[in-house]
């Protein structure tokens, strides 16, 4: 008795090590999205019970409490202020740019007078205090 037998060629494609890097890649995307870019400047911003929540896409000052000022996360001297302010681009007008002051909570307010007093020489007065609830 003779068996035939078949030859054919059976192709297994294993699909288990794609899935998994298929998986982690879509985690990695997942994660790496959803950081929110926020400032390396450590405030403890005031207290407020009447304060609204604002987004802003113009300038941001901050103010540390040791009285370092950044614009937009960039380091100024209060007396160069004026000129920084100035230099920035003047493509929409800057009255209606606007600007984020968040200062420490220790911060004194003759140095945040002097920062408003800055902004509006320079034009801008869209000025909201930040604070935290």
């Amino acid at each position: 008795m003779r068996f035939k037998r078949k030859l054919e060629t059976r192709a297994v494609v294993d699909l288990v090590p794609m899935i998994d890097v298929v998986f982690q890649l879509i985690l990695f995307f997942l994660v790496s999205t959803t950081f929110a870019v926020l400032p390396g400047i450590s405030l403890e911003l005031p207290q407020s019970s009447t304060s609204e929540g604002t987004r802003t896409n113009g300038i941001t000052i901050t103010v540390s409490r040791t009285g370092d000022i950044f614009i937009n996360s960039e380091p100024v001297k209060l007396e160069d202020m004026d000129a920084v302010l100035l230099s920035f681009p003047s493509t929409i007008p800057k009255e209606t740019v606007p600007v984020s002051l968040e200062a420490d909570e220790d911060v004194t307010n003759g140095l945040i007078v002097r920062i408003l007093d800055s902004l509006r020489r320079t034009g801008f007065v869209s000025i909201n205090l930040r604070t935290r609830n």
